[in-house]
Formats: structure tokens, sequence, C-alpha cells
């Protein structure tokens, strides 16, 4: 797993650890068996590689002006 998210390096991610913690972020390191996320408001988390259920790869989609219907 920790040489799968090496691969992704640099990009933004959704990471599930069970039920109910979902974390988002581009990933910073991985190492030692441990996932550095960098999240929007520059905020680090450190997840656990061993507790991770599913990883997305997120696709940003740049605003659009225009409406919404």
């Amino acid at each position: 797993m920790e040489e799968f998210l090496k691969q992704l390096m640099g990009k933004k991610i959704d990471v599930s650890c069970g039920t109910n913690a979902t974390f988002r972020g581009d990933i910073v390191d991985v190492k030692n068996g441990v996932l550095y996320l960098r999240d929007e408001s520059e905020r680090v988390a450190y997840v656990a590689i061993d507790k991770i259920a599913v990883i997305y790869e997120v696709k940003d989609h740049g605003a659009r002006p225009g409406f919404l219907g």
C-alpha cells in the first residue's frame, strides 16, 4: 500500500478509514506506515496506512461561471 500511495504523491485523494472517518487532501509524504495529507486549510493529517480501507482519486473541477439548475 505504501508504494501505491507514493505513486499518487502530489495528487488530491479521499481516504476512508471505516464508516465515519474520511479525509481529503494532497499527498505530501508517505513513510514509516504513515500517510501525510494536506487539506485546503494547509493543515496536515497523519493517517495510519494500515487503517485505510478505500482511496478515491479526486478530480478537481474548477468553478464554472453561470447558474446551476
